[in-house]
């Protein structure tokens, strides 16, 4: 398990941080753990889970992934977007607080203008969660928020 703490890697913060610890990363994939908390911003009322959540949890693994990089890298974590899922699969419709996964998240595609695509799976031996993810990063971040949204026609 790395040492580094998992809001460093993120660009989260507080109950939205769903990631327990990065265990491992390279060049094209990350390992990380998970344990659902009794107590969350997304947790039903018994407690559990609601598995569409892992989606989020995948995402915050690829967001990891990224942000292992920069760190060794010497730079912040960077600001990325979830465009959307293919092919989420999932065992159980929620998985009950307490209960532990590993994530894995292995990069498939990367191009020079930031798309990137990842298969990712949640799961221990009783859950299983595996979706495709499509995200992106912009290269100059700044540049692509700062840019000028499409302008309608005046009123």
């Amino acid at each position: 398990m790395l040492d580094w703490p998992i809001h460093e890697l993120l660009p989260h913060a507080g109950e939205m941080i769903l990631l327990d610890h990065v265990v491992a990363f390279d060049h094209e994939s990350l390992k990380a753990s998970v344990t659902i908390a009794a107590k969350g911003l997304f947790n039903q009322a018994d407690g559990s889970l609601p598995a569409w959540v892992g989606i989020e949890i995948m995402a915050q693994g690829i967001a990891a992934f990224a942000g292992c990089h920069a760190r060794q890298a010497g730079n912040p974590a960077p600001l990325g977007f979830l465009l959307g899922s293919r092919q989420y699969q999932c065992s159980h419709p929620a998985i009950p607080a307490g209960t532990p996964l590993g994530l894995e998240v292995k990069q498939s595609l990367r191009d020079d203008n930031g798309m990137g695509v990842f298969e990712c799976r949640l799961s221990n031996a009783t859950y299983c969660l595996e979706a495709r993810l499509n995200v992106f990063q912009p290269p100059h971040i700044e540049q692509y928020l700062q840019e000028a949204s499409p302008q309608g026609d005046p009123a």
